[in-house]
């Protein structure tokens, strides 16, 4: 008789989607994250396009149903080291790395309070600073702290400071043994490496950010309160030009198209149009790629007056060192002239890079050139965005199917 156990390696949408759907029809489920939260890229994003609807929402009512569900079990700060067996019968390796906050802590933040350390806060993507020991985000699951060792001293002030004794300095690392009948590698993308584009100016300019940079800047929890502000001097923006293709469809960086940057741009600009009615949004394209559904959106945007869709590919950024002010160079494909416009902030739509396109999974997976998870041996499937690039509604789609795979290579063994 097999495992009627299903493993979830990402606990980002899909990797959540793909865990509830399984355990709600019966199975055991084990999700495994690296992060010291649940929800994934989702759960940095501040709206979903085309409905511009908040993404915590949805959130909530996953987590909801995976507290409320007894077949769930998850692991944060945890990883897979090794993968062995057959469909039916996995063994799997689990590293679960020290969180040195325990399962007593009720995010009271008193601790935060005496912290003497600082680090980059990377669910804003450096945009700005948290004590060494932090809440990973307003609606973190699990509500819980969590210490940045590489950051921390040690000086033992938030140990001593704690109500509940929640604070454990000589946490170490653990590690266990899963057996499963099936896996789902769902563990999503990064963002392409906009420094890698040196004619761009990432990380040598302030006021070149990337899309899901701004995504944070928008965002009600993020860096500075929903607030579209310069990185150089906080001030609120006028002209605001969005880079399409940063990376993409570029044999020297990503050969394909990423499907979602072109709508993320355009829900972006609503979102500085609608702080700044009068502000002043370039939108640089090689072809707007809006199908189905999203036309009516695409088409909405397009008729507001202040936005300017430009078909051209955006040649090099350069800076004012007085004033940090940035200049974009672009041939309008269409006037077949040179623009030279300058703009407060310039945002580059990178693309999707899969998880595994810098790091293979210690499983059995297939991998097609670009570094996507495109099959696996019988029993491991993999689900959502390591396998190709899609919005948060076809992750949904794809993990539930994913699911269904996973139960049906336990079925009858």
């Amino acid at each position: 008789m097999g495992n009627k156990s299903i493993l979830v390696v990402g606990g980002g949408i899909s990797g959540l989607t793909a865990a509830i759907e399984a355990s709600e029809v019966g199975y055991e489920v084990f999700i495994i994250e690296k992060n010291p939260y649940l929800g994934g890229r989702v759960a940095q994003m501040n709206q979903y396009f085309p409905k511009l609807c908040p993404p915590n929402c949805g959130l909530e009512i996953n987590f909801r149903r995976i507290k409320s569900n007894p077949r769930i079990r998850f692991l944060t700060l945890a990883e897979v080291t090794g993968v062995s067996g057959q469909e039916g019968d996995f063994e799997v390796k689990v590293k679960i790395h020290p969180r040195y906050v325990n399962e007593n802590c009720t995010a009271c933040g008193k601790c935060v309070e005496v912290c003497p350390e600082e680090r980059k806060n990377n669910f804003n993507y450096g945009l700005d600073k948290t004590r060494a020991i932090y809440l990973p985000h307003l609606f973190a699951f699990p509500m819980k702290y969590v210490i940045d060792a590489e950051a921390c001293s040690k000086c033992n002030k938030c140990v001593e400071v704690c109500p509940v004794n929640a604070v454990d300095l000589n946490m170490e690392p653990k590690e266990m043994t899963l057996r499963v009948g099936s896996i789902i590698w769902a563990t999503g993308w990064n963002p392409y490496d906009a420094s890698k584009i040196g004619y761009y100016g990432f990380g040598q300019y302030e006021n070149v950010i990337t899309n899901v940079m701004l995504e944070r800047l928008a965002a009600s929890n993020g860096p500075t309160q929903g607030k579209i502000l310069r990185p150089s001097d906080g001030k609120p923006v006028e002209r605001v030009a969005f880079v399409q293709c940063a990376g993409s469809r570029d044999e020297n960086h990503l050969p394909y198209c990423s499907g979602v940057c072109c709508l993320a741009s355009l829900k972006q600009a609503t979102y500085v149009i609608d702080q700044n009615p009068n502000a002043q949004v370039y939108i640089y394209f090689i072809d707007v790629r809006a199908l189905g559904k999203f036309e009516e959106f695409y088409a909405k945007v397009k008729d507001n007056p202040n936005i300017h869709l430009v078909k051209g590919k955006a040649g090099d950024i350069t800076e004012d060192p007085a004033t940090k002010d940035l200049t974009v160079v672009v041939e309008d494909q269409e006037t077949q002239k040179l623009m030279k416009e300058k703009f407060d902030l310039v945002v580059l739509a990178t693309g999707m890079a899969p998880a595994t396109r810098e790091a293979k999974a210690p499983a059995d997976l297939v991998y097609d050139e670009n570094g996507f998870a495109v099959g696996g041996a019988p029993g491991i499937y993999s689900a959502g965005c390591v396998s190709r690039p899609m919005d948060v509604a076809s992750c949904v789609e794809d993990a539930t199917a994913a699911a269904l795979k996973a139960i049906q290579s336990t079925v009858g063994r």
